[in-house]
């Protein structure tokens, strides 16, 4: 979205004021239109792109009570509630603007205003208005990618809303025909065996055997017959011939969970499996070829295990042809709220309805830091679900004061339009040395909304000052 395309919509009744703000904007390329009643407003708002409204509180002859004001903003608040509305108020009137800030307007201007500031506030809300029509977009596009391939491959009915997630299931479906070993990489919890049972369901295997392993879980003496079987006698206790998860996994797909757990002696013995396509039972001599797909996933850091010569480098290279990185649930935050409610319909009690989350608990759930990833989320939601004596669950159902502590979002990855708004902020914090109401002022935002906005970008005053001071020695 271009940012030319967003107008400044002028909604004031006294042809002189509105004048005066038609310069003022003129002065600054700013695009803007103008109504003089609440109705010729609510009609230019649904047919055109408008990125701010700055609205008087009066309308009518003689009237001076703010009604008027206080109905508009109520009602473009409720049909479009991410619309920036900037109150233009006389002094009389501040305690109503004040009252409509904290119903959502993004600040109030008193008459007579000053310039700079007006200009200031409108063109940082132009701009943020840019980057949220932007990643509405975005987010837009992902959903409608999503059901595309909802419509046309088996997601295993996973639960996600975010791009990251978009995109490496993505490339997960664009490689699953294939017999390329896959390696899943991404912390414990994240979700890597539902995309491997992904890959595995939108396979040319998807009808032969799945065998799943959890390497973690054999003992080192028993792993390869585990994996490649025994014949009877091979080894003292075990009276029968043993088929391995190789054999038994025949023509279809073997997902090796935790390979990292792999012995230096298992992974060589793996390395010829994977290269030749062949093995021996333990005791026996006779060579079996087997035709197996291998999937496998760790939370290790494969290639520091290699420079500390704890995994074969050569291993490495064979089972990771393609590589499917699981984002952590705190790098994904879009995917938060919709796992919670999934997770709160599949722990509802009986046939009672799915209870509901306060919005109290919805913050907490985004501000908290998921070290525990998925697995964390639906532990916590099943608790809540089990504690919570009403239909909706409260934060402090959810227990999440004292576990890991707030979400320290500088360690997030910022999309580009959030880098963009992120820069804006600090620079505006370093040329007021800090102070919040006069960076606030420079942007043309309330303290609030510069609180809101610091916080979701991950900004911290004591760690950016400290670091422009080091920055500057």
């Amino acid at each position: 979205m271009q940012s030319e395309r967003l107008r400044v919509l002028i909604v004031d009744d006294q042809p002189a004021v509105t004048k005066a703000l038609e310069i003022l904007m003129d002065i600054h390329e700013l695009p803007h239109v103008s109504a003089s009643t609440p109705e010729e407003a609510c009609r230019i708002v649904a047919a055109e792109t408008i990125g701010v409204v700055l609205q008087d509180m009066n309308f009518g002859p003689g009237e001076t009570s703010g009604d008027e004001g206080v109905a508009l903003f109520r009602k473009l608040r409720s049909v479009y509630p991410d619309l920036p509305i900037l109150v233009i108020t006389a002094w009389a009137l501040v305690e109503t603007a004040v009252t409509l800030m904290k119903e959502g307007a993004a600040d109030y201007i008193e008459k007579p205003w000053s310039d700079e500031k007006l200009v200031a506030s409108v063109k940082n809300l132009l701009k943020m208005r840019e980057l949220e029509i932007e990643n509405t977009r975005l987010r837009a596009a992902t959903l409608a990618d999503q059901n595309i391939l909802k419509q046309n491959f088996d997601l295993r009915d996973i639960v996600y809303e975010s791009a990251p997630m978009h995109k490496v299931i993505s490339l997960g479906l664009n490689v699953a025909r294939s017999d390329a070993p896959i390696l899943i990489t991404g912390p414990s919890g994240s979700g890597k065996e539902r995309l491997a049972e992904i890959v595995q369901a939108n396979s040319h295997r998807n009808n032969k055997p799945f065998v799943r392993v959890n390497v973690g879980a054999i003992p080192e003496q028993l792993m390869e017959s585990e994996l490649f079987g025994a014949e009877a006698g091979a080894y003292t206790g075990i009276g029968r011939r043993r088929i391995g998860h190789f054999e038994t996994a025949a023509g279809g797909t073997l997902f090796l969970d935790e390979l990292d757990a792999l012995s230096l002696a298992d992974q060589v013995k793996l390395l010829r499996v994977v290269q030749s396509g062949e093995l021996l039972r333990l005791g026996s001599s006779i060579t079996r070829r087997v035709d197996v797909r291998i999937l496998s996933a760790t939370n290790a850091d494969l290639r520091n295990k290699i420079a500390i010569g704890e995994f074969r480098e050569d291993l490495y290279y064979r089972l990771n042809v393609i590589e499917l990185a699981v984002p952590s649930l705190d790098e994904r935050r879009d995917d938060i709220l919709p796992l919670a409610c999934h997770f709160l319909s599949t722990y509802a009690q009986g046939n009672a309805p799915p209870k509901t989350l306060s919005k109290a608990a919805e913050y907490a759930l985004l501000d908290h830091s998921w070290s525990g990833n998925v697995r964390e989320l639906e532990n916590r939601i099943h608790r809540a679900v089990l504690v919570s004596k009403g239909n909706e669950i409260s934060s402090a159902n959810l227990n999440l004061e004292n576990a890991n502590g707030p979400l320290d979002r500088t360690a997030i990855p910022l999309r580009d339009e959030e880098l963009e708004e992120r820069r804006a902020i600090v620079d505006a914090l370093v040329k007021a040395d800090g102070v919040v109401a006069h960076a606030a002022s420079r942007l043309g935002v309330s303290r609030q909304t510069l609180y809101r906005r610091m916080t979701r970008l991950g900004i911290q005053i004591e760690r950016m000052l400290t670091g422009t001071q080091s920055n500057s020695r």
